[in-house]
């Protein structure tokens, strides 16, 4: 076996073991939550485009920093499944497909949803930070950011992939995701952007509350990242 092999089978293979024995054993049925989503997003995507639809997507799922923040937060769950109009469907629908298909066959449906939820959160409520920083600012943004539109999937899928990543020691791939949404916003300085490296942050906390309570209930003996065994439900 070449080197090559076998580095891409200890970075991979036990998240791929993982993924290819749940859906051996229980083929769509290990990713409701996944199905749900894209029939979801495929819906709000139909709807958004009609005369008679776009306007009661806006009102229950559209999230702009410039609205007050109590409707931001009862809108920013929705808004995770509204697809961006200026961009193809298709790939938020490949995204969510595809890499909420992995996380829920790793980390289970509810931890999924609470890992997506709190990345898509972080990106946000940094879009009012960075608003309130100023464009001046490293991490700030343009006021004219205030009234952009903030839906989609992708922050979730960001953060699920450095999660999972993190969580099945693919830790080459998990830097790789992180290094390419830095050169995103290296190269296209928006708000898109940022709200990345915002969900990156949030999740990364998560990594680490989560290795910390590990370590706890071990009783503080060995590693905190030891023993690693599959979440799956």
């Amino acid at each position: 076996m070449s080197t090559l092999s076998r580095l891409a089978r200890a970075e991979w293979e036990p998240l791929f073991s993982t993924v290819r024995d749940g859906l051996a054993a229980r083929h769509l049925r290990a990713i409701p939550l996944t199905l749900a989503a894209v029939c979801l997003t495929a819906a709000f995507q139909y709807v958004q485009n009609q005369s008679w639809g776009y306007r009661f997507v806006q009102n229950i799922g559209c999230v702009r920093a410039e609205d007050p923040l109590w409707l931001a937060l009862l809108r920013t769950p929705l808004s995770l499944f509204v697809p961006a109009l200026d961009l193809p469907v298709w790939g938020a629908l490949a995204q969510i497909l595809v890499v909420l298909g992995i996380a829920e066959i790793c980390l289970g449906w509810w931890r999924t949803l609470v890992i997506g939820y709190v990345a898509t959160l972080a990106g946000t409520l940094y879009a009012r930070v960075g608003i309130a920083l100023g464009y001046d600012n490293f991490f700030g943004l343009p006021a004219s950011d205030a009234t952009v539109v903030d839906t989609g999937p992708s922050a979730a899928v960001v953060g699920l992939a450095v999660y999972v990543c993190w969580r099945y020691r693919a830790y080459a791939t998990g830097v790789l995701v992180v290094v390419l949404m830095v050169v995103e916003v290296i190269f296209k300085d928006n708000l898109a952007g940022k709200e990345h490296l915002a969900a990156i942050g949030g999740v990364l906390l998560l990594c680490a509350v989560s290795a910390l309570l590990r370590h706890r209930r071990r009783g503080g003996s060995g590693p905190a990242g030891s023993g690693l065994p599959p979440i799956r439900s």
